[in-house]
């Protein structure tokens, strides 16, 4: 099976686009994509630059570590999508809002209409906007076309977490549990993982096949 961030150029995949500052967001990534995996489907983990104030960005054009960039390509292309980012004031972060920004001719297009999406997120306090949040994240991916998926309460973590986890989608409690995802947390975002990788397979049952 092809590497969560490597599958062959002619192969199906779903993209993990995720913004994360202190690594929460990325840890949580990483469990998606073992989900996305465990359903037969590669992975593909993208990041997007932070934002500043200056008129002309100076960030790297590649990270010095971590997930590659996003390309509007990479997005375009894919089979699924799950995005996440920390919660900002009960919103995504700005660096994912500016990426989405630019997107209007992925919008024009059609490319990601029909496909299944999903949301997660991770915040400093147990009740900082999680939901909020991954609502957020889902309003341009409606205007996208894109079939939004959470997770359904058939998941038992989903009932008796003390940490993240909401029908909304995935999170986690950076506060809690030293910054580790707890073991609900993980449970939960490998079965959102694993719940879009099969929705992508279903709804492209040639996995050879570029979306």
């Amino acid at each position: 099976m092809a590497q969560p961030d490597m599958p062959r150029e002619s192969e199906a995949y779903v993209l993990i686009l995720y913004y994360s500052r202190g690594g929460a967001t990325a840890r949580m990534a990483a469990e998606l994509a073992r989900g996305i995996e465990s359903a037969g489907i590669p992975a593909r983990l993208r990041t997007v630059p932070s934002v500043s104030p200056d008129t002309v960005a100076s960030q790297p054009p590649v990270p010095d570590a971590g997930a590659p960039y996003c390309t509007t390509d990479d997005l375009r292309d894919c089979a699924g999508l799950l995005l996440g980012s920390p919660t900002r004031f009960g919103n995504m972060a700005s660096p994912l809002r500016y990426f989405l920004d630019q997107t209007s001719d992925i919008w024009l297009d059609g490319s990601l209409a029909g496909k299944p999406a999903a949301v997660f997120t991770s915040t400093g306090s147990l009740h900082g906007g999680q939901e909020s949040t991954l609502i957020s994240m889902m309003l341009p991916l409606l205007h996208h076309g894109m079939l939004i998926a959470g997770i359904p309460y058939s998941e038992a973590a989903l009932m008796h977490t003390q940490s993240g986890g909401t029908p909304y989608g995935a999170s986690h409690w950076a506060g809690g549990n030293g910054g580790e995802l707890s073991e609900d947390e993980v449970t939960l975002c490998r079965a959102l993982g694993r719940r879009i990788g099969k929705l992508a397979l279903t709804l492209n049952p040639n996995p050879e096949k570029t979306a």
